[in-house]
């Protein structure tokens, strides 16, 4: 089957190259509107081939979109960064009007394609993809929650000076630093809850450090980042492509779950062949009902500077 990623920067590399050395796909383009880079990006992952022991295609084109016809998902990464003076309905303007018209040029060639939105502000562009597409709700996926799940994972793993892979924990809600919510309360080693190996302060300590994941990295680089992203995306195209129904947190369009619709917010779902197979009903306390409350209420402010 064929993905197509939309951007061939770091985070939409790193996309093609982990969803490449998985071998579960055939074919991977990368499309961006810089001539050439997207060329250059996918003949010198195509030389890792052998090395990297994948089969998988991987070919580049200058947003040329009639390669990535027949595409069974397409992920879009494409947008800019906010710039200093850059006010925050300039810049959704703009990644706006890149998203929405990238998602035009991938239904032209691949109607039937699921999409999974990478771009930020993400809650907001996975809404936007919503109101123009036309696609049902199944087919639109945000990935944030599957890379924020992934943060909270490695924070906890240092907490407890264990392997990440006795961890498992979950974050929903919104993407984005004030938003986020790591839900402490389902988070486990080896099936033990995790308020049995650290205490409270320890607790506070893993979800402000997964909270502010994005933002210590792009201190650090002075960029965003792209690795953990990238794995990301993977996780959610095979899981459609091979049809695991593996249960990802995800921002998906609610429409009375979790007590909020006409909203995306990361919630657990199940993704199979059809995209979002089912929202997954989980217990929340008190407490995190009301920060997901809050989480959707600072969405839907963002979402109002939206102009389809």
């Amino acid at each position: 089957m064929k993905v197509t990623v939309v951007g061939a920067g770091a985070v939409g590399a790193s996309c093609a190259e982990y969803i490449a050395m998985k071998n579960f796909a055939a074919e991977v383009v990368l499309v961006d509107i810089k001539e050439g880079f997207a060329e250059g990006k996918a003949m010198d992952l195509m030389q890792t081939a052998s090395l990297n022991g994948f089969d998988t295609k991987i070919t580049g084109s200058t947003n040329d979109y009639t390669k990535t016809a027949g595409s069974k998902v397409a992920v879009i990464t494409s947008g800019i960064p906010r710039k200093p003076g850059m006010t925050r309905e300039e810049l959704i303007g703009i990644n706006a009007g890149i998203v929405k018209e990238v998602t035009e040029n991938i239904l032209k060639h691949s109607p039937e394609a699921i999409i999974i939105v990478v771009s930020n502000p993400m809650d907001t562009m996975a809404y936007l993809v919503h109101k123009t597409s036309g696609l049902p709700k199944e087919r639109i996926i945000g990935m944030g929650g599957a890379l924020d799940s992934a943060r909270f994972k490695y924070r906890l793993a240092e907490a407890l000076e264990c392997p990440i892979s006795d961890v498992d924990g979950m974050v929903i809600a919104a993407h984005s630093d004030t938003g986020m919510l790591p839900l402490m309360s389902k988070a486990t080693r080896n099936g033990v809850p995790v308020s049995e190996f650290l205490n409270e302060e320890k607790q506070n300590y893993v979800v402000e450090e997964t909270k502010v994941g994005g933002a210590t990295l792009t201190k650090l680089l002075g960029t965003s980042a792209w690795y953990a992203p990238g794995a990301a995306v993977s996780v959610l195209v095979q899981s459609i492509l091979c049809d695991q129904k593996k249960m990802v947190p995800c921002s998906v369009m609610l429409d009375g779950e979790y007590g909020e619709s006409d909203i995306c917010l990361g919630v657990p779902c199940i993704i199979g062949k059809n995209g979002v197979e089912k929202i997954v009903d989980i217990t929340l306390t008190d407490a995190e009902k009301e920060k997901f409350a809050t989480a959707a209420k600072a969405v839907r402010e963002v979402n109002g500077d939206l102009k389809f």
